[in-house]
């Protein structure tokens, strides 16, 4: 889906699209990253980049010339997504200031809240993080946020943080991320 969003929205720009299949391109024969960055950038104007590892998109940054977009990194990242997300809050509600805004799901491995809270950092909101304690907010974020001055609580229910959410954010427990199925289950 994001690959799709991306590729439409260009095409919609009047733009063209490169994609790169990593199981058949260059990496998969060992390229390394920034070499194949280096290479990317003289066939385009900038590069939306999507990777599995977090934190790719940074280090691609530091070899290339032209723009990268972070498209999602690995458990890291999505910053595209909170903007899309912070957007429709805004088109929906008037505005971001003064909400309670409640997160619901896998908050350890789901890089579309990682982002999105930092996001929501930058406006006066106080936040609500609702999941199983093995999928709690990471703590290095929960303390980014706290030394911005953002209010944050943790909860195990939906049930008592309900009531006074003005915007609920649902993210799905990602099954993918769990190395031990039972740990999922």
């Amino acid at each position: 889906r994001t690959q799709c969003s991306f590729t439409a929205a260009m095409e919609r720009l009047g733009g063209s699209v490169i994609t790169v299949n990593p199981d058949t391109s260059s990496v998969a024969k060992g390229e390394s990253l920034p070499d194949t960055i280096r290479t990317l950038e003289s066939y385009a104007d900038l590069i939306v980049m999507r990777h599995p590892s977090s934190g790719a998109a940074e280090l691609a940054s530091k070899y290339c010339k032209k723009p990268i977009i972070n498209a999602g990194d690995g458990v890291g990242e999505h910053p595209t997504q909170a903007l899309l997300d912070i957007f429709t809050i805004r088109e929906e509600l008037g505005t971001v200031n003064g909400l309670t805004i409640t997160l619901l799901g896998d908050l350890k491995h789901g890089r579309t809240v990682h982002s999105l809270v930092r996001l929501l950092s930058l406006y006066n909101v106080v936040l609500h993080y609702v999941s199983p304690l093995s999928l709690k907010m990471p703590s290095e974020i929960t303390q980014e946020l706290s030394s911005r001055g953002i209010t944050q609580y943790e909860h195990e229910s939906l049930d008592d943080v309900l009531p006074i959410t003005n915007v609920l954010y649902v993210t799905r427990i990602q099954k993918e991320r769990f190395n031990d199925p039972d740990h999922y289950e």
